[in-house]
């Protein structure tokens, strides 16, 4: 049975995710079915997510594991009353920076994922990667800081919107279709942007089972398919010079942060 994660936050949730995700991955036999409370942000609220994080124990016969980033003891009072493993992500870090920095805390309800500029450069930069997502409006691939390309469900789209939504970048993918990998040569749309490509690749095995959930029984399921994409696709990225990563074993937040290191975003 899969175990419930719950991550609750009094602004989006992101924060929460991001670290809870980052520790449950140390748990590669484990399963685990997700979901976020977000802008839980007064007392009315708060008696509601301890609800829905009771009956989600009881339906489950096991408590939810709680991931919080809530900075209001009240609020947080109440969710820590419901059945449930509640690890914070503020309050055993808050202490020690406060008596470091000779200042009292003063907690404020949804600057944990640091608002103002930097949040509004960000959903800029998600709009810019859903408004470019799978080769549309190819004209504005100008505004784009890094171009991703690949075979269909190597993990293009969910990677752009993280990489904007978590640092900022104007991200854009393009798929590149069998008629690309027949010839071995980028589409001309792309031409003119080496420079701010960079591919994803996966391995034949895992496509298979990826594109077999999404429409099986088809030829563009198929392994012999998925085989040849993947093949020719790798020769592609060879010929063109350009970075590209294997994903396959990959989660979307160590994708994101090995393009940062490696294609100099940072």
């Amino acid at each position: 049975m899969k175990r419930m994660i719950v991550y609750i936050s009094d602004s989006t949730g992101i924060t929460a995710e991001t670290v809870g995700h980052s520790l449950l991955t140390q748990f590669p036999a484990m399963e685990f079915e997700s979901l976020t409370l977000r802008y839980i942000d007064n007392v009315a609220k708060a008696h509601e997510a301890a609800a829905l994080i009771n009956r989600a124990g009881k339906s489950s016969a096991q408590r939810p594991i709680v991931f919080s980033t809530l900075v209001n003891s009240e609020i947080r009072h109440i969710v820590t009353g419901s059945d449930c493993l509640f690890i914070d992500f503020m309050v055993p870090f808050i202490s020690p920076l406060a008596e470091e920095f000779g200042e009292s805390v003063r907690p404020s309800i949804g600057h944990t994922h640091g608002q103002g500029h930097q949040y509004d450069t960000r959903m800029t930069a998600v709009n810019f990667a859903l408004d470019s997502d799978d080769g549309l409006r190819t004209q504005q691939y100008d505004k784009a800081e890094i171009i991703l390309t690949g075979v269909s469900r190597s993990g293009k789209t969910p990677t752009c919107v993280y990489l904007a939504l978590h640092y900022g970048v104007f991200a854009a993918n393009y798929p590149l279709v069998e008629e690309d990998l027949d010839k071995l040569q980028l589409p001309d749309s792309l031409k003119k942007y080496r420079d701010k490509l960079f591919g994803l690749t996966i391995s034949a095995d895992r496509l298979y089972r990826i594109r077999s959930e999404r429409r099986p029984n088809s030829d563009y399921a198929s392994l012999r398919q998925c085989q040849y994409e993947v093949r020719q696709v790798e020769a592609l990225f060879r010929q063109c010079h350009f970075g590209y990563l294997d994903v396959t074993t990959m989660s979307v937040e160590e994708i994101a942060t090995t393009i940062m290191s490696q294609s100099q975003l940072e």
